[in-house]
């Protein structure tokens, strides 16, 4: 009996030190807002984390790129992108729609729509359509 509740309490304290991340897949809303968190704080491995295997991305000039080429065509941008603010965020079962403005580096504003899909608890794909001005930090617009 004593055995039996040391297992209890050992396996209580366990699980009150696991993310409650690990625990429930992160929703929608929460994965789209986690992928432009990761641009602001320029964290790969966030971003990473929550992609799903077989992602991948397409806009203007790519078309559904690997996840390979997606980090080296598109995640430098992180380094010249202030910050995102997100306007209209929608999301419907395994894709959701989202429209933001978001700042360069030297304050030039981009605007954009993208619209996501999601697998099991991460994204699996992201079509980025480009709004007025600069259509991405790195454009040299």
């Amino acid at each position: 009996m004593k055995k039996t509740l040391l297992s209890c309490v050992l396996l209580a304290t366990v699980l009150a030190w696991v993310p409650a991340t690990n625990l429930a897949p992160m929703t929608g809303e929460q994965l789209i807002k986690a992928y432009y968190t990761a641009y602001e704080k320029k964290d790969w491995n966030s971003l990473a984390a929550i992609l799903a295997d077989g992602f991948t991305f397409s806009s203007p000039v790519d078309s559904r790129i690997s996840l390979k080429d997606y980090k080296e065509k598109c995640w430098p941008n992180c380094k010249n992108t202030k910050r995102f603010e997100v306007k209209k965020l929608i999301v419907s079962g395994n894709e959701g729609f989202v429209t933001y403005n978001a700042w360069t580096n030297d304050d030039k504003l981009f605007r954009n729509t993208e619209y996501f899909t999601f697998k099991d608890g991460k994204i699996l794909s992201d079509e980025c359509f480009f709004g007025p001005g600069v259509n991405y930090p790195n454009s040299q617009k």
